[in-house]
């Protein structure tokens, strides 16, 4: 009889040679946290444990909580399981969770990217038995463009409106993908506006050493001709807020993965869609997959079973766990929590 290392319970996933849960998603006495976007990282638990690197972002989040921080490579004893964190490279802070007892590894992935970034410690792969993966972008069709010419394309477009007079704004998830826009600006072309709801998490990322750009809110006093020069990042809830009506006429792209979808951009009403994720695409999931050498693969979330179903096509022992995982992609599109966003 398999005994699995890591079930699926109510409260979330869990793990009973330690008892202790993996960004559960009810509240519990033990959680380790991937990362703080809002559906990994609940308030109601009695004990966090975190990576080192996010615990100003998880904080900045959650507020006062009882929280342990690990090093990443760090091994500490829960129960019988020897636990560490692992950099996953989606966004500060964000770790794979490995869980060894008896000689068997589980790795739990959280979510990840394997596209280096300025903002965040890259994924590193971690050999397991078993791997837990997300697969938000799980369709073939989903494959990014090189970073370095995203950010080239972005500043062009920016440079352009402002030599036109008109601000440019940026819809993208106040958390993770906004600090990565930021650190990829040429902030030589103009002012950088950031909503509230960014810039708090800005601070987060500076006071974590991460080197961003210097940014202004609207209420820092901006005259109007420097408005007209300026690029602002905003989450994706603020288009066609009363907020907006300071910028005049302006231009406006969203950054997604979705955008590589037909349609997305007409139906986020955007002049320009920016093709960015935070979440690895479908060869990054394969690679990822592949570099555990893992036998075994549970899928999470996203879309799960077409890399299921290709997973088993390669011998793969390949399921899915049902979770509550998602919402961060809910809100990326302007969505509500726990909507479906594919």
């Amino acid at each position: 009889m398999r005994h699995d290392l890591i079930t699926l319970r109510p409260e979330g996933l869990y793990c009973p040679a330690g008892d202790f849960f993996i960004d559960p998603w009810r509240p519990v006495d033990r959680a380790i946290i991937t990362h703080a976007h809002a559906d990994h990282a609940r308030t109601g638990h009695r004990r966090y444990l975190a990576s080192a690197e996010g615990e100003r972002v998880l904080r900045a989040r959650l507020g006062d909580i009882t929280l342990q921080t690990l090093r990443y490579g760090e091994r500490i004893y829960i129960g019988d399981a020897a636990v560490s964190l692992h950099p996953a490279g989606h966004v500060l802070g964000s770790a794979q969770v490995r869980v060894e007892v008896a000689g068997e590894v589980w790795v739990a992935s959280g979510d990840y990217k394997l596209e280096p970034d300025a903002t965040c410690t890259a994924f590193d792969p971690v050999r397991a038995h078993a791997f837990i993966t997300e697969s938000t972008f799980g369709l073939p069709i989903y494959r990014w463009p090189a970073q370095d010419a995203l950010f080239a394309e972005l500043n062009q477009w920016w440079r352009g409106n402002a030599d036109a007079g008109r601000a440019s704004v940026v819809f993208a998830y106040a958390f993770g993908k906004s600090q990565r826009i930021l650190a990829g600006l040429d902030p030589a072309i103009g002012p950088i506006v950031c909503h509230g709801a960014v810039e708090a998490l800005n601070r987060a990322y500076r006071d974590s050493g991460v080197a961003l750009p210097a940014t202004a809110m609207v209420s820092d006093g901006l005259d109007a001709a420097a408005l007209r020069r300026a690029l602002v990042i905003a989450p994706p809830s603020a288009q066609s807020t009363p907020w907006m009506k300071r910028f005049g006429d302006y231009a406006d792209c969203f950054a997604s993965g979705w955008m590589q979808v037909r349609g997305a951009r007409r139906r986020r009403g955007v002049d320009r869609g920016l093709v960015m994720s935070d979440h690895a695409d479908w060869p990054g999931l394969l690679g990822a997959i592949g570099a555990t050498g893992a036998s075994r693969v549970i899928v999470t979330h996203g879309l799960v079973q077409p890399l299921v179903r290709w997973l088993t096509e390669q011998g793969l022992d390949a399921g899915a766990f049902a979770t509550s995982f998602g919402e961060e992609t809910a809100e990326e599109l302007g969505g509500q929590p726990g909507e479906q966003t594919v």
